[in-house]
């Protein structure tokens, strides 16, 4: 069993973030393993629709909620995660709001985003809270809050008007500009945590960590750690392989990982570690089908003294 990615499928498992850092080249390099952040709409108006859809293709996984059993259906938001039919204040409760969730208000009116606002600021802040409507009348509205006793730091931290200032004028545009204040918040957060380069991929592959945390057989395991041009995987695409070539995970496939492969059962039991770079865009490789046209570098540790450390990431509740 290796520790550090049977701590890694731990805390995984319990729906929290988990990080693995790592050298190569002198430099260091954290591959992320997080869960989907939960993304809740509070109105399923024409903007939430578009919305929904782009978030949840960035890895959202998206609550829509909404009084109306007209709006708040499968039928209008096959992408959702979650659906749910019930007055703002009641859906809020229900939910559970906790301080890694993003929120955005959308709802038809700034009555229903008083009841929404009185419903979630006693609670933990969520990392997004987000709230649509014209300068006026959201200035009014929280002015109203702070007189109802509500801290006015908490009220600032509203992105209100919703969405970076990007011209939007369609429904689709303010979608679009929504998304985009995500994934700065998004970044932004993952970012100001990070203690080297942060890889690009970071989805969950429960196979691999299984086969990683709870497997006794030696194995090898292969990280991409940089790429350039056009490659079958982003830098985080993990791998791991034993003496007997089982595997779980995958960095791309066909050739160009079948020759890392073999790099690494020789690397088994050595106790070291090396930087391959795969060059996907040679005339060999064109005749050999990898039509890519890039490259990328994957580093082999032997896991029986890899260089790995767990970096504590908090719970995503």
């Amino acid at each position: 069993m290796h520790t550090q990615f049977h701590e890694i499928l731990e805390q995984v498992q319990r729906g929290a973030s988990a990080a693995y850092s790592f050298e190569a080249e002198g430099m260091r390099y954290i591959r992320n393993f997080r869960p989907a952040e939960r993304l809740i709409l509070l109105g399923c108006g024409h903007i939430a629709q578009p919305l929904c859809q782009y978030a949840a293709d960035l890895g959202f996984s998206v609550t829509a909620v909404d009084d109306r059993p007209s709006f708040a259906n499968r039928t209008r938001f096959p992408d959702a995660a979650e659906i749910v039919c019930n007055s703002f204040p009641e859906a809020i409760k229900s939910l559970q709001i906790g301080q890694n969730d993003y929120v955005a208000f959308i709802t038809r009116g700034h009555r229903y985003d008083a009841e929404c606002l009185r419903a979630i600021l006693p609670g933990p802040a969520p990392t997004y809270l987000g709230m649509i409507g014209s300068r006026r009348r959201v200035v009014a509205l929280l002015n109203l809050l702070e007189e109802e006793g509500f801290p006015r730091s908490a009220l600032d931290d509203i992105h209100t008007p919703i969405g970076l200032d990007i011209g939007a004028l369609t429904v689709k545009e303010i979608a679009v500009s929504i998304v985009a204040e995500l994934i700065a918040c998004r970044r932004q957060r993952t970012n100001r945590r990070a203690k080297g380069t942060v890889l690009v991929a970071e989805d969950i592959d429960l196979p691999l960590l299984r086969f990683l945390a709870c497997d006794p057989a030696p194995k090898a395991l292969l990280t991409v750690y940089a790429t350039s041009g056009s490659t079958p995987v982003k830098s985080g695409a993990m791998m791991a392989v034993d003496q007997t070539l089982r595997s779980a995970g995958t960095i791309g496939g066909g050739c160009g990982e079948s020759a890392v492969l073999r790099d690494a059962c020789r690397l088994i039991g050595s106790g070291g570690k090396c930087s391959v770079t795969v060059d996907m865009s040679n005339d060999v490789a064109e005749e050999e089908g990898m039509v890519c046209g890039g490259q990328m570098k994957v580093l082999i540790e032997d896991l029986g003294a890899a260089d790995g450390i767990l970096e504590q990431v908090e719970a995503e509740k």
